[in-house]
């Protein structure tokens, strides 16, 4: 018997290396759901398919942890506080009440209170991260680093949040903050080979968890991967509706793309081993 909730799934391994989906999830509780302009609304903004992108990820020893609650639920990557990660950007709250789109998300007078947001934190936020702090004790205690490795994804055209067509890997480490920078390199090196576009530090600099967590002087190195989500499926370039939204996970456009990222997730494990000694 599973010692997590069902919505928590971690598939534990032994190598210094931790990936998380905290956007993958779709469930939305009934009562919430019922307070919501649409259900398809409320799961536009899933990371679409990204478990699957990285399916290999287990087999190369990592640890993998994953919500399969809707981030309109409540999103386990923003900072509890309310504390926005983007002063002066459009963004999401911690439970939000837009799309990236800026679309309602509730019908009038149904948005979360602050009752609610505490409600939620207790529920599905805080053993989430119970969880991760958990197993990121768990490895240090076998290794002297640990990388942590936050998977996104996000569709390449969202003018409210950023202009134009968003880099295929958006690489985010707080502005070096988070990890050291030799495993920031080692991840850059291995995008720039596949020949896929890249930036480091743009638009996604990191969100709470890469923050929180990232410590190198501790032993935890944190990366947050935002990827254009046209890597492996098709990616609207109008605006998405409910009729074609999301699309299809696409093995064969997202054969490239996880090829590349078998390569960065052996960069994050090869950082990690050389500092063993």
């Amino acid at each position: 018997m599973s010692a997590h909730p069902d919505w928590l799934q971690v598939t534990r391994g032994d190598a210094p290396l931790i990936v998380s989906f905290p956007h993958t999830g779709t469930e939305i509780p009934a009562e919430i759901e019922a307070k919501l302009v649409s259900p398809w609304l409320g799961r536009k903004d899933a990371d679409w398919w990204i478990d699957r992108l990285y399916d290999f990820a287990g087999g190369l020893g990592a640890t993998l942890v994953r919500t399969t609650i809707s981030r309109t639920v409540i999103d386990v990557n923003r900072d509890p506080s309310g504390v926005s990660l983007y002063p002066g950007q459009a963004t999401t709250e911690l439970c939000p009440t837009t799309t990236f789109d800026g679309e309602p998300l509730y019908r009038d007078g149904q948005a979360p209170d602050e009752a609610e947001i505490a409600r939620r934190r207790q529920a599905w936020f805080d053993p989430y991260h119970a969880t991760l702090s958990a197993e990121i004790a768990r490895l240090r205690a076998e290794h002297p680093v640990v990388v942590l490795y936050e998977a996104h994804s996000i569709r390449s055209l969202i003018p409210r949040l950023f202009d134009g067509p968003l880099p295929n890997f958006n690489i985010g480490t707080n502005s070096g903050a988070s990890c050291d920078a030799a495993l920031t390199t080692a991840v850059e090196e291995a995008c720039d080979d596949s020949g896929f576009s890249r930036i480091t530090n743009g638009r996604f600099k990191g969100g709470y968890t890469t923050r929180h967590y990232g410590r190198p002087e501790t032993g935890v190195d944190a990366v947050q991967m935002e990827l254009a989500c046209r890597g492996y499926m098709v990616d609207p370039q109008a605006p998405p509706t409910e009729a074609d939204w999301p699309t299809p996970y696409d093995p064969e456009r997202a054969a490239p793309m996880r090829a590349a990222l078998t390569q960065v997730l052996q960069a994050c494990l090869s950082f990690a081993r050389s500092r063993q000694s």
